[in-house]
């Protein structure tokens, strides 16, 4: 495992960057080590809040879960790893259910690591380039959006119990994000929920029973997980998306670090499974690389795995204050559902970022239909059973866009109609021309968009009354006319065509004749200066 080497004399100057070899003095890194806790803590929390399972516990392996991930990878990847939200809609179906209960969503959360795992495995001897192949950008902003508006439902639920707190709470959100820079603006969804929890407060929404209960110092609750393979339907697409996230996040590493970071990808994703399999076996929510501590290092600098180890041990302190999680379990549901509308919202146009940033093309047909029908069927909750397993919204979705792709680009490309068209008329673009029925409008001549490959100009609406022969006329004369303009740009041509030889036929004679009268005005000098020399003898 790689060392840590001083960074400069311990401090960071302007510009400066700190790579993850290197730390600042220790003041320095368990101060942005406290910066990384404080990032992670809102979404981290939110997660164990809106599922029912023990905030302390979902933070105490959320802490050894990013101990272990920077042991597998050496020390060399500097990532935090925290509550995926992707949990929460196949936990939330698993505790709902008639005979669900924590032990069985906690086998869910195990299952899903152990299949992460091993993609980990294979990706460490085979590489990455399988994932993008089966995944294109089409399909993991799909799954992702898909995802986030899945869990809309549960927004509302939560605040429709305060609504008005709700509310408040998403004022404050987008309020502070808006008007505040740097890591104020980045906190937008921890600041927003403490205002909302103090305005809940304040209209007496908040009981602190629980926290009087609760000792100072103690293990969190631990919990086992209870073998039910019908729930594996719900929670195995869920490593999809933590595919995508730990790639996505190993990339930003490599972008921001300018270091290469490919051959870490599968041992980034085997730590992030092996810490979802110990969030499963002892009753944490499943875990995943934070996009909020990757934003905390884009705007420090500070890339040191050093702030992580600080990080995960502040983390591991909090979790074991009983006092503190009670104290997190407070918060009232129309806090929840206030940030959740945002944070769910978040993360459905997370989907549509990746669309627009690697250019998804939506005028293919393929690429249209395989978001149309997963996002309907994720959005809207599909679910049916197989074989006493049960699929819901985000599984049938997931599985749906991948297969719906790859199925359809087959048969795309064996037919020969794998083309681009415009989605609708509307989407049309290229050239310009007058609408057909533009003598009707008393606006006069409107612009119809057409395809870029067509020519065809579509012609004003003509009078009703035209004999053959008047057509036949008019269509002569403009014949007549066409001809005459060609022969005037022809002669045009020719015309300019023989100026252009004769000035450059003058340009070349000058240019030849130049030297023959500076040679004879040099011999008509030496004669003269022979001459003048012959009559002063």
């Amino acid at each position: 495992m790689a060392l840590w080497s001083l960074h400069g004399n311990g401090s960071l100057t302007p510009g400066g960057v700190v790579k993850p070899h290197e730390r600042l003095s220790w003041p320095r890194t368990i101060g942005i080590g406290s910066q990384h806790v404080i990032a992670m803590f809102g979404a981290t929390f939110l997660v164990p809040i809106i599922t029912g399972f023990p905030p302390a516990t979902t933070l105490f392996f959320s802490a050894i879960g990013t101990v272990t991930f920077l042991l597998i990878t050496g020390n060399r990847l500097p990532s935090y790893l925290g509550s995926s939200f992707a949990f929460i809609a196949p936990i939330g179906a698993v505790m709902a259910s008639p005979d669900g209960n924590m032990g069985k969503a906690l086998f869910g959360v195990f299952a899903a690591g152990l299949l992460l795992a091993l993609v980990g495995v294979l990706v460490h001897f085979v590489g990455p380039g399988w994932i993008e192949k089966l995944m294109p950008s089409v399909v993991v902003g799909t799954i992702v959006m898909l995802i986030g508006f899945n869990l809309a439902p549960v927004a509302w639920m939560n605040a429709s119990e305060a609504k008005w707190t709700a509310l408040i709470t998403i004022m404050a959100i987008l309020l502070i994000s808006v008007l505040f820079k740097g890591m104020i603006g980045r906190l937008s969804i921890l600041l927003g929920v403490i205002v909302g929890y103090i305005a809940a407060l304040l209209q007496g929404e908040v009981s602190f029973e629980q926290v009087s209960a609760a000792s100072w110092i103690g293990l969190p609750q631990f919990q086992t997980p209870q073998v039910d393979l019908a729930v594996l339907g719900l929670f195995l697409p869920v490593v999809l998306v933590l595919v995508a996230e730990n790639v996505g996040h190993v990339k930003s590493v490599a972008l921001m670090t300018d270091k290469d970071m490919n051959p870490l990808m599968g041992r980034a994703l085997l730590a992030d499974g092996v810490a979802t399999m110990f969030a499963g076996s002892g009753g944490g929510s499943g875990t995943t690389t934070y996009a909020e501590n990757i934003g905390v290092m884009a705007a420090t600098k500070i890339y040191s795995t050093a702030v992580y180890w600080v990080a995960a041990g502040f983390a591991l302190a909090l979790s074991l204050i009983p006092k503190f999680g009670a104290l997190i379990n407070t918060i009232p549901a129309g806090v929840l559902g206030g940030a959740g509308t945002v944070l769910y919202g978040m993360i459905g146009l997370l989907g549509a970022r990746i669309w627009v940033e690697n250019k998804v093309n939506f005028s293919s047909p393929v690429n249209l239909l395989t978001a149309a029908v997963a996002l309907v069927a994720g959005i809207a909750n599909f679910s049916f059973e197989i074989g006493g397993a049960a699929f819901e919204g985000i599984a049938i979705g997931s599985i749906g866009a991948i297969c719906l792709y790859h199925l359809m680009r087959a048969l795309a490309k064996w037919r020969g109609t794998d083309h681009v068209e415009p989605a609708s008329p509307t989407s049309l673009s290229g050239t310009y021309v007058a609408d057909e029925f533009a003598e009707t409008r008393s606006s006069g001549a409107v612009a119809t968009k057409v395809k870029p490959a067509s020519t065809k100009v579509a012609p004003a609406k003509r009078a009703p009354a035209k004999t053959a022969a008047a057509r036949t006329s008019s269509t002569a004369k403009t014949t007549a006319a066409t001809k005459s303009a060609a022969a005037k740009a022809t002669s045009t041509t020719k015309s300019a065509a023989a100026k252009t030889k004769a000035t450059a036929a003058k340009t070349t004679s000058a240019a030849k004749s130049a030297p023959a009268k500076a040679t004879s005005a040099a011999k008509s000098t030496a004669r003269t200066a022979a001459k003048t020399t012959a009559k002063k003898k």
